[in-house]
């Protein structure tokens, strides 16, 4: 059997090529050589020796591996075509974890660790909660000692490189399997994975590379913010071991404390307003408290108890830039509990002109109707 040609020669690229050069050979070459199109004879094998080249390339783990160990991380060499199935869906899967450390090649990912995030509370009032506030919150933090600036030694020093991996963080080794020679590779003894040594650690950090400090940051709350919101604070968690990689983030869950006057549904506010008997029949002009403070309003004569009057952008802003909500304002008709000598004259006379027949009212339910609504049954 011809022995495999290397796949960036297949591709004709540098071992250093990206993937967008990559592609861009891929299907350069796979025009050239389609059998569609090109009718000579060995077409065919290069169109599909192409087409191998560029399925492992392009795939970031499967070139990283073959760079490694060559077609024997394909299983490709020469043992007649890909019995892993690309190292995924197959049963070989499980021996390529225990040769390899759960990953093909073994490879550490390049990207260095990303901080922890950190979370806090605080509490608003309801007028904090729709037009928005500042916080200060105090946070406790890792973060990169200023004395070495995260290099662990002392006056900053940069630590030096582990003579047993050469900084590579892990040792390889030869392993004799089942289907021949195998190269494996796992953390460094001596260093453990770290690629470098601390022979003199900084006094400050004890040789961590981060210390623990205490911060006051502040928080913009945006206007219209609900209770048990969270909000992130992008960078202002803990810092990252070592200082390169992205520090966590700082979130924020935010709880609004109960009005006595407002609730809030959404974007609308709703209060309820208490008014007599004689302001209901007669109508009447009213004060009425909103979250931008008092307004005066018309009450309709006749208007009946538990009726709602809506006054528009009175309510919530949009987190999101848009409409002001309303509130919504329920009407509550107050009746006397006590009245003057004089009041209880007044209103037998009313009384005595009103009557006493009772009127049914359009689409009242009784008891057994509201059970109905409730439960869906037939009464």
């Amino acid at each position: 059997m011809a022995e495999k040609r290397d796949y960036y020669e297949v591709l004709e690229l540098d071992r250093s090529a990206t993937e967008v050069e990559i592609k861009r050979a891929y299907r350069r070459l796979a025009r050239k050589y389609h059998p569609d199109i090109n009718k000579d004879e060995g077409a065919e094998e290069r169109f599909k020796e192409i087409n191998e080249a560029y399925e492992v390339l392009s795939n970031a783990e499967r070139r990283a591996a073959y760079d490694r160990f060559g077609h024997a991380a394909t299983g490709s060499g020469g043992m007649g075509g890909d019995p892993f199935g690309g190292f995924a869906g197959s049963t070989f899967s499980d021996l390529f974890d225990t040769f390899f450390g759960g990953g093909v090649g073994g490879t550490r990912s390049a990207a260095p660790p990303r901080g922890s995030d950190i979370q806090v509370s605080i509490t608003l009032t309801f007028e904090e909660a729709v037009f928005g506030t500042e916080k200060d919150v105090e946070v406790d933090r890792l973060e990169t000692c200023d004395v070495c600036g995260g290099t662990r030694m002392k006056d900053g020093r940069q630590p030096p490189t582990c003579s047993n991996c050469g900084g590579s963080g892990e040792v390889r080794r030869v392993q004799q399997t089942i289907l021949g020679q195998f190269m494996t590779s796992g953390p460094c003894p001596t260093c453990q994975g770290e690629g470098v040594i601390i022979t003199d650690p900084c006094d400050a950090c004890r040789g961590r590379g981060r210390r623990r400090q205490y911060r006051t940051i502040t928080v913009t709350v945006p206007a219209g913010v609900d209770d048990n919101a969270t909000l992130r604070l992008t960078g202002q968690g803990e810092h990252a071991p070592g200082g390169r990689g992205q520090p966590g983030n700082l979130y924020v869950k935010v709880h609004v404390k109960p009005h006595k006057i407002f609730e809030r549904h959404g974007k609308s506010i709703h209060s309820q307003v208490g008014i007599n008997v004689a302001q209901a029949a007669l109508g009447d002009e009213v004060e009425i408290q909103t979250i931008d403070g008092p307004v005066m309003f018309r009450i309709p004569a006749g208007t009946q108890s538990g009726q709602q009057f809506r006054l528009r952008e009175k309510g919530v802003p949009d987190l999101r830039g848009g409409t002001r909500g309303d509130q919504i304002v329920t009407i509550q008709v107050v009746t006397p509990t006590r009245l003057t000598d004089e009041q209880r004259e007044l209103f037998e006379e009313l009384a005595a002109s009103l009557g006493s027949d009772i009127q049914q009212q359009p689409n009242s339910k009784g008891f057994f109707g509201r059970v109905k609504d409730a439960f869906g049954a037939k009464v």
